[in-house]
């Protein structure tokens, strides 16, 4: 069994396993707030790491063209199982820093327990893709976990390394605490919903 959380065998035999702690069931109450607020329009959004993909019916009914993209096939027939057949085409079994994603930008990128999953030596790397894969003003939005590093993942971040990672490309437009009712249990009160423009 790897122990490598960038190989996608690692979230395999979790989601196969059905040991998905960090799974939220449902559509966190930060992004239903959001998606009230800021209908789609067809606007297309990126939702990478998707897991379960329980927010990707979600952007739909709100007006948005979603795609979501994981790189563990456990996660993603997961994630088949539970959508109606009309959203299956939005959902990719991809790596999100290798897939050639069609040339026009995204106007969104939805972010929730991705880059925890990663090694904090894999953070540049994701803000750099998303700064990429962003149109001029477009949003990187989500709830970010903010707490210890050793033993993960998660991966948690430093109060100020949000900044450090995104502060380049993208001027930050929100940013509170999640309550800790809204967040799954293994998150609970260290979560903060952030929202940034691409400069």
């Amino acid at each position: 069994m790897s122990m490598d959380p960038t190989d996608p065998g690692f979230w395999d035999v979790r989601y196969e396993a059905g040991r998905t702690p960090w799974e939220f069931p449902g559509v966190p109450a930060p992004l239903a707030r959001f998606l009230a607020r800021h209908p789609g329009h067809g606007a297309r959004v990126l939702i990478p790491g998707c897991g379960s993909a329980h927010e990707l019916p979600a952007f739909a009914a709100a007006g948005y063209v979603p795609t979501a993209v994981d790189f563990s096939t456990a996660a993603v027939a997961r994630a088949r199982a539970t959508l109606p057949p009309h959203l299956e085409p939005c959902l990719l079994a991809a790596d999100f820093f290798l897939h050639p994603f069609p040339p026009a930008p995204f106007d969104l990128i939805y972010e929730r327990t991705f880059l925890c999953a990663l090694p904090p030596s894999r953070w540049p790397a994701v803000g750099e893709r998303c700064a990429r894969l962003l149109r001029p003003g477009g949003r990187l939005i989500g709830l970010f976990f903010h707490g210890p590093k050793e033993d993960g993942p998660p991966f948690g971040l430093a109060p100020d390394e949000a900044g450090q990672l995104f502060g380049g490309a993208f001027e930050q437009l929100h940013d509170e605490p999640v309550p800790a009712a809204e967040s799954a249990p293994l998150f609970a009160g260290q979560e903060r919903w952030q929202e940034w423009r691409r400069r």
